[in-house]
C-alpha cells in the first residue's frame, strides 16, 4: 500500500511548528510590515540606532538564559547594571582614570552577582525572592552613591568610540563583539557538558546531583557572570548615553526577561536555545523601535511589552500541544504493516 500523502503536511508542520521558527517567522514578517508601513524604518540609520538599543539587551540576555534554563531566575540585572553607572560616574568625579575604573566596575558587577549567587546556592533560598530583594537594594545604593545628580562630563574619546559604527556602515563596532560573545555562549550551552548539565539541572535538580552534577557551584558561578556582564552593560549603557545616573537602565529587567521567555526559554528551566533567544531579542526590540518610530505612545510600548511577556508564557505550551496533537494525527493515519 502507498503512504498516506495526507502525513507529510503533517511531518512538515510537526518540524516547521518549533518555538524558535515561530519567533524567526514572526521576526521576517515584523521587518517586511514595517519596512512597508512605517516611513525610515528600512534606513540604514534607523538599523545602527535599533542594534544599540539591543546591546546591553542582548549582552545581559546572555547569562540569564543560562540561569532560566537551570529553573532560577535573576531580577536584579538592570539595578546592577544602574549601580555599576552610579560608581562609574562617582569615581570619575573623584578624579580616577577610565581605565581604572572600568575594572573596578565590573568586579563590583561580579560581587554583586555572587551576593544573589550565595543567597540562592549557598542558602538555598528562592531565586525570585533574592533577586526582588537585590533588585530593591542594589538600586537604593545608586542613589546613595550618586544621589539625583548625573556625571556627564566623561571625555568624547570614550563616549564617541563606543558608538562609532564599523568603517563605510552605520553597524556600531560593539556589535560584532556581541555575536561574537553570543557564539561562545552558544558554543558553552549546546556543545559542551557544561551545557548539558545545565539542562539536566532545569529538569530536576536532584537527578543531576545524583549524576555528579555540582549544581550549587554551577549556580553561583551563573550568577557571578550574570553580575558582571550587567556590569558591562552598565558600562556600555553609561557611554553611550554619556551620563551616569542612578536610574540607568530602570525597568531593563523586564525587557530581558520578556526576551528570554520569548526565545522559547521554559520559566520552569530545562528547556531553550540561544539562537531562539537572540531572535526573541531582535523581535522585541524591532517592534518596540517600529511602535517608537510611528509615533506610538510610550505607555502603549510597555503594554506591548507586557503582552508579549505573556505569550511568551504561554506560547510555548501551545505549541507544545500543536506538536503533540499533529503527532497524534500522523500516527492515526500511517498505514499498519501489519500481514
Amino acid at each position: 500500500m502507498a503512504p498516506d500523502r495526507t502525513a507529510r503536511p503533517a511531518r512538515s508542520l510537526a518540524k516547521l511548528g518549533t518555538w524558535d521558527v515561530l519567533v524567526i517567522v514572526v521576526l521576517v514578517a515584523v521587518i517586511v510590515v514595517s519596512s512597508v508601513l512605517v516611513e525610515g524604518f528600512a534606513s540604514p540609520r534607523f538599523w545602527g540606532f535599533l542594534l544599540l538599543d539591543v546591546i546591553p539587551i542582548a549582552l545581559i540576555a546572555l547569562p540569564m538564559t543560562l540561569v532560566v534554563i537551570t529553573g532560577e531566575i535573576d531580577l536584579s540585572v538592570a539595578s546592577t547594571l544602574g549601580l555599576a553607572s552610579a560608581v562609574m560616574g562617582q569615581l570619575w568625579f573623584l578624579g580616577l582614570p577610565l581605565p581604572l575604573i572600568l575594572p573596578l566596575v565590573v568586579l563590583l558587577g561580579t560581587l554583586l552577582g555572587a551576593v544573589n549567587g550565595l543567597f540562592v546556592a549557598g542558602f538555598g533560598l528562592p531565586s525570585l525572592a533574592v533577586t526582588i530583594g537585590t533588585l530593591a537594594l542594589y538600586r537604593g545604593l545608586a542613589y546613595v552613591v550618586l544621589g539625583d545628580r548625573a556625571v556627564a562630563d566623561f571625555p568624547f574619546s570614550w563616549t564617541g568610540n563606543s558608538i562609532e559604527a564599523l568603517p563605510g556602515t552605520t553597524v556600531p563596532w560593539v556589535a560584532p563583539v556581541v555575536a561574537a560573545l553570543a557564539v561562545l555562549f552558544g558554543v558553552l550551552l549546546h556543545a559542551t557538558p557544561i551545557g548539558r548539565s545545565l539542562y539536566a539541572m532545569g529538569n530536576n535538580n536532584q537527578a543531576a546531583t545524583f549524576a555528579g552534577i555540582s549544581v550549587n557551584r554551577t549556580k553561583f558561578w551563573l550568577y557571578v557572570l550574570t553580575g558582571a556582564i550587567s556590569a558591562l552593560a552598565g558600562i556600555f549603557w553609561t557611554l553611550r548615553y554619556a551620563s551616569a545616573r542612578a536610574d540607568n537602565g530602570s525597568g531593563l529587567e523586564l525587557s530581558v526577561v520578556a526576551a528570554v521567555l520569548l526565545g522559547g526559554v521554559s520559566i520552569f528551566g530545562g528547556r531553550g536555545t540561544l539562537v531562539g533567544v537572540l531572535a526573541g531579542v531582535l523581535l522585541l526590540m524591532t517592534l518596540r523601535n517600529a511602535l517608537q518610530l510611528a509615533d506610538v505612545p510610550a505607555d502603549t510600548l510597555t503594554v506591548v511589552t507586557g503582552a508579549l511577556l505573556i505569550i511568551s508564557v504561554v506560547g510555548p505550551n501551545a505549541a507544545g500541544l500543536l506538536r503533540a496533537r499533529l503527532r497524534r494525527r500522523r500516527t492515526a493515519v500511517t498505514p499498519s504493516t501489519g500481514g
